[in-house]
């Protein structure tokens, strides 16, 4: 390979790095929302998992009070997850991608309970408290 289609390539693969990666992240179904901060608790509607009609994975949930979202995955009617969307390999917010949750800074990757799939990362996210009433997920926002 000559010199000038080597630099082409490399250069059509970095576009492509750049541009695919929103664009499928627009494929999963996703949802972010408000959630309204009452006490100590973190109040998620259970009826924003639904959307059209389908029930989504997982929601991030956004409050002016929090630096980061946090990333509430749904595993059946009445099992989540919650996680603080900080990378704890230097403090970046990770991305969440499905199942997925990925630091686009250094590369660390977790999975949806919040562990270290892929370094440089090596603890876990910090996870949340929850319990479930009949309408909400409270998602306790005490240090435990």
């Amino acid at each position: 390979m000559e010199r000038k289609e080597f630099i082409k390539t490399c250069g059509f693969a970095c576009l492509g790095t750049t541009i695919f990666p929103p664009l499928l992240q627009g494929c999963v179904s996703t949802k972010s929302i408000s959630a309204i901060i009452e006490g100590e608790n973190l109040l998620v509607p259970q009826s924003s998992f639904e959307k059209d009609g389908k029930m989504l994975e997982y929601l991030v949930v956004n409050n002016s009070k929090l630096q980061y979202p946090i990333y509430v995955f749904r595993f059946s009617e009445n099992h989540f997850t919650a996680l603080y969307m900080q990378c704890t390999h230097q403090g970046n917010e990770v991305t969440a991608y499905g199942e997925k949750l990925v630091c686009s800074a250094h590369g660390s990757e977790f999975d949806n309970k919040g562990n270290v799939t892929n370094g440089p990362a090596s603890s876990p996210l910090r996870k949340f408290q929850l319990e479930l009433d009949n309408q909400n997920i409270l998602i306790s926002l005490k240090k435990v």
